[in-house]
């Protein structure tokens, strides 16, 4: 009769400190990667929409860099203290959309519902009137802070491909290593483990 004697044993070995490091790496960048997509996709699958504070004009609130997320709301629910992402009128002075609360609601001259904003860090309210047309108007819901740095730079095509590449290239590694040591221990597991006749 013929039997065949298993006579490996696992000893467990310390990890060396370099592949620690990268294991260590590599999973932070996979979770910031992470954070990052659930950033930018998630809040928009609830409704909201996403801007990056660009000036210091909400400093202390918003700060520069800060990313705000707006809810859309009917028009007639906002209130002075509501802080709104809107396009100023022509020829008022900043180009594209702002950050700015509302400090007065009125009427224009022609009985229709008038705003003006001002910046949190500015000492004067904005020096313009305006209506919004539409029926519904983006209010700040929350924000986080200077992840708006980030989201610029991956803006630019080339460091989007190294910011998505880099993960995926270490997560590669990562596999390799891990196939080239199980075929490591199965070798060794079966040059240990010599058939015994009897």
């Amino acid at each position: 009769m013929t039997k065949t004697a298993y006579d490996y044993h696992y000893r467990w070995e310390p990890r060396r400190p370099r592949r620690r490091l990268g294991s260590a790496l590599a999973t932070a960048l996979c979770a910031v990667c992470l954070g990052l997509a659930g950033l930018m996709l998630l809040p928009g699958l609830f409704g909201y929409q996403r801007y990056v504070i660009t000036s210091g004009s909400m400093t202390g609130t918003y700060d520069r860099g800060s990313v705000v997320f707006d809810e859309v709301v009917p028009v007639a629910d906002l209130k002075v203290g509501d802080a709104i992402t809107y396009t100023p009128p022509p020829g008022s002075g900043p180009s594209g959309r702002i950050t700015h609360r509302i400090v007065w609601i009125g009427s224009d001259q022609f009985g229709r519902r008038a705003l003006r904003t001002k910046g949190d860090a500015n000492e004067a309210a904005d020096p313009w009137t305006f209506t919004l047309d539409g029926e519904t108007q983006a209010r700040v819901s929350f924000h986080v802070p200077y992840v708006g740095y980030l989201l610029s730079v991956l803006a630019i095509r080339e460091a989007r491909m190294v910011f998505i590449g880099l993960p995926a290239l270490l997560i590669a590694f990562a596999v390799l290593a891990g196939v080239r040591r199980d075929v490591r221990k199965a070798t060794t597991a079966g040059a240990a483990s010599p058939e015994a006749r009897s």
